[in-house]
């Protein structure tokens, strides 16, 4: 995938159109300055905003290739577009998680993009854990990057929350003793 390439076409037609979205994911840790390998790109997008989406990917250069109602995965036609996966925001907390966006400048402050809140990717590592328990240590060790690098800036109540959500709590508890005892 072309990240810069597809960014571009994408951020400009999501400006357009008014697409409520915000990244996360691994280049969505990257934004936020944590390195992280991947080789897609996700988002979490306003499920009224599905069908701008759509169009949107179609003429660009992508194939819906599986949709429930939760999300969304496209595959590009060609090579350089790879694949975006799309979490559809409909939920209280996911919309919270959309009113939260922080902007940022990527590819040397060229461009603007809508990046996902430290507190809330975590949250989102913390759902990708509980729906698939294999994750539970790449997620973790994601949680633990992101908590060193902003581990005095955070809202330790805002993840005690996704951790409860998820009958996580001693996975919460040890993580903040680590991170704050440590101060």
């Amino acid at each position: 995938m072309e990240f810069e390439f597809v960014l571009k076409k994408l951020l400009k037609e999501f400006e357009d159109k008014n697409i409520r979205y915000v990244l996360i994911g691994g280049f969505g840790m990257g934004v936020l300055g944590i390195a992280r390998t991947t080789f897609d790109i996700d988002f979490l997008v306003h499920k009224s905003d599905l069908g701008k989406l759509h169009q949107i990917l179609i003429s660009i250069g992508y194939e819906l290739r599986f949709q429930t109602e939760n999300v969304s995965h496209y595959a590009g036609k060609e090579q350089q577009l790879g694949n975006i996966d799309f979490i559809h925001a409909f939920r209280e907390i996911s919309l919270k998680m959309l009113g939260r966006r922080m902007e940022k400048k990527i590819f040397e402050g060229e461009i603007p993009i809508y990046v996902v809140q430290p507190e809330d990717l975590i949250g989102l590592k913390i759902q990708a854990m509980a729906n698939d328990p294999q994750r539970k240590f790449r997620e973790l060790a994601d949680i633990e990057s992101i908590m060193g690098l902003y581990k005095k800036e955070l809202e330790w109540k805002r993840i005690q929350e996704y951790f409860e959500l998820f009958n996580m709590n001693a996975e919460y508890e040890a993580l903040r003793r680590r991170f704050t005892d440590a101060e």
